[in-house]
């Protein structure tokens, strides 16, 4: 499997990082099956931003688990840089989340007990080709937090640190689930400029999953999810700043 290999070299062109076709899962308990996604057809483009909107239940967190490689379609096929996800073996899942994604989710999940620039640092110590942590937690607008720890930063700088984490290894996917929803509005806004500046200066392919309406206007392209299945895509021909962003 080549997911392991040269991630960049393919990046820099105009072909989809990672497509989708005829995605289904199906969790089954006893005799009731749940249908979370219905033949899902999906492609991200390098260096495009990406909102999925859709109530709970909808699909969302599903779908950014298997295009994550952190589950397994039922049904359907996944490609990253053209080389199939879907029929591959643990070790190579392992492989491609651990050298191709970032992952940021609701809740930071940092270690309490080591400093910003060390919770980065884990993740830079087993990249093939990362960044330095201080690099990183620059970017997100936290030099001059890099030695504290959780419990002396906000809930905003907790997550900004959780990104700093995410990207410190140059991932080409960065995958957003509900980044923003533990925080308030203008938290939150901290929160979105930076995954919008690493976005912007690292041209980082990025999907970010939302119940709040009002962030995909900072989008490159907006679908919307229900019951399974993306019902609608817009893209947004003129996108607003996360700094200009209320709710």
């Amino acid at each position: 499997m080549g997911v392991g290999t040269d991630s960049h070299a393919a990046t820099t062109d105009s072909q989809s990082v990672l497509q989708a076709r005829g995605l289904s899962k199906i969790y089954r308990s006893g005799e009731v099956e749940v249908h979370a996604l219905r033949n899902v057809d999906l492609d991200l483009a390098s260096g495009e931003l990406i909102v999925l909107l859709g109530a709970s239940g909808s699909g969302k967190s599903t779908l950014l688990n298997i295009l994550g490689g952190l589950d397994t379609p039922t049904r359907g096929e996944v490609r990253f840089l053209g080389q199939p996800l879907t029929a591959v073996d643990d070790a190579a899942l392992t492989r491609y989340r651990r050298d191709h994604v970032g992952f940021v989710f609701q809740f930071y999940n940092l270690i309490p007990s080591l400093s910003a620039l060390e919770n980065v640092s884990l993740v830079t110590e087993i990249a093939p080709q990362p960044m330095p942590p201080e690099e990183a937690l620059h970017l997100v607008g936290l030099g001059a937090r890099i030695h504290h720890f959780p419990a002396q930063l906000s809930g905003g700088e907790q997550q900004r640190v959780a990104i700093a984490r995410a990207i410190a290894k140059r991932p080409d996917l960065l995958l957003c689930d509900e980044p923003t929803g533990a925080l308030d509005s203008p938290t939150a806004v901290l929160v979105l400029q930076a995954i919008e500046r690493i976005h912007a200066e690292l041209g980082t392919t990025t999907a970010l999953i939302t119940h709040n309406s009002v962030i995909a206007e900072m989008a490159t392209r907006v679908l919307y999810m229900r019951d399974g299945q993306i019902h609608q895509e817009t893209r947004n021909a003129t996108r607003r700043a996360a700094s200009e962003l209320s709710w």
